[in-house]
């Protein structure tokens, strides 16, 4: 776990250090586009986070491929995969930075999203070959294409949907990444593997590492944003180590041969495909939402317009900074109660995620009952202004009226 981490720390450092080069660099030659209707921000700032994050990357990965310890991931066989990552994250980062400057038409970014896709699942051979839900297996190389295709563009589309705040999608892919690289490393543990060093949890890591590099400018206020480069990439290197880890993994490595699984591995067993969605709840609800909204309104789901979560939280009184942090703690939430189901009982995992969620729901809808007291002060206060006007100018009428009649 130490060398993967410290992969994961390079990564981090060459990510911090290009992000403040993109970010004089955007500054300098102005290379920021305009504020759009749906943007939050004021004042324009460069989108070129995703190429310090993509040079963060793409140093981990040589740097780990050069340790010993990881030639099961980068050799034996394996030189196809690793090319077909690395020209996938290519594709998305060139095709997100065109977008960012030229906004794109969402057919041209979609088919994009295929077409990477397509690499990692048909030149990479990374597909969800059975579903881990008593051995499923896909029928056919076809329907195990089709579904590993729309895993993929799906999962971009996630983490490229909620970006919209400062620090939003990087904070959550911190958490997202560092969860499930410990989920993976754990599940390698439970198998009785004799490695730990795997593709999905040097992937994890590593992004886990390129996010908390980035972050730092990225924070609000933000002098630098990811874009679509970024966000699209993030989702991306989410789907490979999701895939890698829960397309491959057979759960009769859990099963008792006495008969059913053992106690303690019986959640592992059954949660390898839900885990990576239930860890990336917000961009999935967000994800759910938006496209059904847009269908409704007979739009393309892959418009864009101003009612994704985040923007729901900043009318309902949230600051942009406490909306982040709500979304940190929805994610936080999720993440460690799923962790939980390894290392406790799953009454107790139950009910973290219980009281957290609830917590979480309590910090969202705050808001409202002051929005409605302030609703309240507002109106009351006409009301009783009129009173106190009604109470001194009532004696000046009654005065007046007297006068009136003395002078009759």
């Amino acid at each position: 776990m130490i060398v993967t981490l410290l992969v994961a720390l390079s990564g981090a450092v060459v990510s911090f250090l290009m992000s403040i080069v993109m970010w004089r660099v955007g500054i300098r030659f102005k290379l920021h586009p305009e504020i759009r209707e749906r943007d939050v921000h004021t004042r324009p700032t460069p989108r070129l986070g995703g190429v310090a994050m993509y040079t963060g990357l793409l140093t981990a990965l040589l740097i780990a491929s050069q340790i010993q310890y990881f030639r099961v991931v980068f050799f034996e066989g394996n030189q196809r995969q690793i090319a077909a990552i690395l020209i996938a994250a290519t594709l998305i980062v060139v095709m997100g930075v065109l977008d960012d400057f030229f906004d794109l038409d969402w057919t041209t970014k979609l088919i994009g999203q295929v077409i990477a896709a397509g690499v990692l699942a048909w030149l990479g051979g990374l597909q969800i070959d059975q579903l881990p839900i008593g051995g499923v297996t896909i029928p056919s190389t076809w329907s195990s294409l089709a579904l590993t295709l729309i895993v993929v563009v799906v999962v971009m589309n996630m983490m490229n949907f909620i970006d919209g705040l400062d620090g939003l999608v990087a904070g959550i892919a911190i958490i997202a990444n560092g969860a499930f690289f410990l989920y993976s490393y754990m599940a390698l543990q439970a198998s009785g593997s004799t490695s730990y060093f795997s593709l999905g949890t040097l992937i994890s890591a590593t992004m886990a590492g390129v996010c908390l590099g980035f972050l730092p400018l990225n924070w609000h206020p933000a002098r630098l944003f990811m874009g679509d480069a970024g966000s699209l990439m993030v989702g991306l290197m989410f789907a490979v180590a999701s895939i890698s880890v829960s397309g491959n993994m057979d759960p009769e490595m859990f099963q008792n041969p006495a008969g059913g699984y053992y106690r303690a591995l019986y959640a592992p067993a059954f949660t390898l495909l839900l885990l990576p969605v239930a860890i990336l709840i917000v961009p999935t609800l967000d994800f759910g939402l938006a496209v059904v909204r847009r269908i409704a309104a007979g739009k393309s789901p892959f418009s864009a317009d101003r009612k994704h979560l985040h923007h729901r939280l900043l009318d309902m009184g949230h600051t942009r900074l406490h909306a982040t942090l709500i979304f940190y703690a929805w994610t936080a939430v999720i993440s460690m109660g799923s962790l939980l189901f390894f290392v406790a009982d799953q009454v107790v995992a139950w009910s973290f995620i219980g009281g957290g969620l609830l917590v979480c729901a309590l910090a969202t809808l705050a808001p409202l009952s002051h929005r409605k007291r302030r609703e309240y002060q507002v109106q009351a206060a006409p009301v009783a202004t009129t009173t106190r006007e009604i109470a001194v100018l009532d004696p000046l009428d009654r005065a007046g009226s007297a006068a009136k009649e003395r002078s009759a």
